[in-house]
C-alpha cells in the first residue's frame, strides 16, 4: 500500500509539475501590426503597435501612436484578451505623437510577422514616388505610393488605406519599417495617411534617455 501511494504522489507530482511549466511558458505573440487594448479609469482604446524590442537596459519595448493612451494606461493583447495586462505605457512624446510601452518579458514573445508583414530592420523615411505598406488591427495590410515629406516635417504622406484604430500600425517597405501611422486626411480609406518615420521617433527616444532608449528589434 505504501508503495502505491508514493507511486501516486509522483505521478500527481509530475502531472502537477508540468502542467505549470506548460503555463508558464505560455506568451503573448505580439510583433508590428498587432491590435492593442490601452485601459485607463475605464476608457479603453484600442490602437496598433508600431515595433517591439529591447533597450539598453533589456527591458521590452513597444510603441505606438501618442494619442492613443497616456501614461500608466494598462496594455493587453487584442487577439489574446484572456491573458490580461501584459504591459503599460511609461512614456508618451507629445511632439512626435508616441507612446512608449513596457511589456512584462515573462509573458510577452516579440514576433517578426504579423499578417502578411514581415519586420526585420529600421529604414530611412520612404520618398517620394516609393511603394509602402502598412498593418493595421482594422484595415489589415494596405499598400500604396508615398508622397514623401513634402512640408520637411518629420512626417510622411502615404496613399494608403488606414482607419480609426490602426493608430500606430507600423508603415513598411519590403521587411524594413519606416514609419508609424499617426492620422488620416479627409476621410479614412480616401485622404492619405500622415505617418511619422521611425528614424525621427527612435533619436528622440535616445535623446530622452528613458524607457526605450536604444531600441533594437527583437524579433
Amino acid at each position: 500500500m505504501r508503495v502505491l501511494l508514493v507511486g501516486l504522489a509522483v505521478l500527481c507530482s509530475l502531472v502537477l509539475g508540468g502542467g505549470a511549466q506548460a503555463s508558464a511558458a505560455e506568451r503573448v505573440e505580439l510583433g508590428g501590426g498587432s491590435g492593442l487594448v490601452l485601459t485607463q479609469d475605464g476608457r479603453e482604446t484600442l490602437c496598433s503597435l508600431t515595433v517591439i524590442g529591447a533597450d539598453t537596459a533589456g527591458r521590452t519595448i513597444g510603441l505606438t501612436a501618442g494619442h492613443c493612451g497616456r501614461v500608466g494606461d494598462t496594455v493587453a493583447s487584442e487577439s489574446d484578451s484572456a491573458a490580461g495586462d501584459v504591459g503599460s505605457v511609461v512614456a508618451v512624446l507629445p511632439a512626435y505623437d508616441t507612446a512608449i510601452i513596457q511589456f512584462d518579458a515573462e509573458r510577452v514573445a516579440p514576433v517578426a510577422s504579423v499578417g502578411s508583414t514581415t519586420i526585420t530592420a529600421v529604414g530611412d523615411p520612404a520618398r517620394l514616388a516609393e511603394t509602402v505598406c502598412k498593418q493595421g488591427r482594422t484595415t489589415g495590410a494596405t499598400c500604396g505610393v508615398s508622397y514623401g515629406d513634402i512640408l520637411n516635417s518629420q512626417q510622411v504622406f502615404a496613399q494608403v488605406c488606414v482607419n480609426a484604430g490602426d493608430s500606430g500600425a507600423p508603415v513598411v517597405r519590403g521587411t524594413s519599417v519606416v514609419g508609424m501611422v499617426n492620422a488620416y486626411l479627409v476621410a479614412p480609406c480616401i485622404g492619405p495617411a500622415v505617418v511619422t518615420d521611425l528614424v525621427s521617433i527612435l533619436r528622440a527616444i535616445d535623446e530622452s534617455g528613458g524607457p526605450g532608449a536604444g531600441l533594437r528589434l527583437t524579433a
